[in-house]
């Protein structure tokens, strides 16, 4: 077993310890020294982007939020879907994934954020989202495992729950879209979804689509005028 390269290591506010380590070509982020997500592992990341932004993808100056930077490639997917005229704000709870993006996470997804449609804010993503109503025409989340928390419970009780779910209801425009990227099916999620006034789709892809890999969960809620 190939020995892992440590490359950088952050405190997150709840005391999770994050570390970005690399072995050979790969790069991994450990979360209290369990594997958050793999440079070798993105499509279902991807799919989330192609997802939510099949209406945005249409309008002049849609405006797009991020949840989780993650390794970029979220972010990469979204840009690559979205006109020039696009706006996507990144929100990033913990700055030193940021700067590993700005580093050496950068040239794995094409160094997203460079591209001048993008604003990054270091931030709790239900804060920034509590703070801008009907902002949005899509939300992308990908915190942690989705609605069962990993690495901070107490963030994505507050993003998941149905006052979190409110509050993403709120943020966006009429029509928008909600996605939500998850390691696993949750039924009880799905239903306060339906409960929060969302048109509700479950799509399950693998984690390296058309190559396999775990099967993941990506939950859409549209907000729609018909309701």
């Amino acid at each position: 077993m190939k020995t892992l390269e440590l490359v950088g290591q952050a405190v997150s506010g709840d005391g999770t310890v994050m570390k970005l380590v690399r072995r050979i070509d790969e790069y991994i982020i450990l979360a209290n020294g369990k594997p958050l997500m793999s440079s070798r592992m993105h499509g279902s990341e991807e799919a989330l982007a192609t997802f939510a932004c099949q209406r945005a993808r249409t309008l002049k100056q849609p405006c797009v939020l991020v949840g989780g930077l993650g390794m970029g490639f979220t972010l990469r997917a979204t840009l690559d879907v979205l006109p020039p005229d696009a706006k996507v704000v990144v929100v990033e709870l913990v700055p030193a994934v940021a700067e590993w993006n700005r580093g050496p996470l950068g040239p794995l997804a094409g160094d997203p954020l460079k591209d001048s449609r993008v604003q990054v804010e270091i931030n709790d993503v239900a804060l920034t989202l509590s703070s801008q109503p009907g902002k949005f025409d899509a939300l992308l989340l990908d915190v942690d495992n989705g609605p069962s928390a990993f690495s901070s419970s107490s963030n994505n009780a507050g993003l998941y729950d149905d006052r979190g779910i409110a509050v993403a209801f709120t943020a966006l425009k009429m029509d928008g879209m909600l996605a939500v990227w998850s390691a696993r099916e949750d039924r009880k999620f799905e239903q306060r979804l339906r409960h929060g006034r969302f048109d509700v789709e479950v799509q399950n892809v693998r984690g390296r689509l058309k190559h396999g890999g775990p099967r993941h969960t990506i939950f859409l809620g549209h907000k729609s005028s018909k309701r």
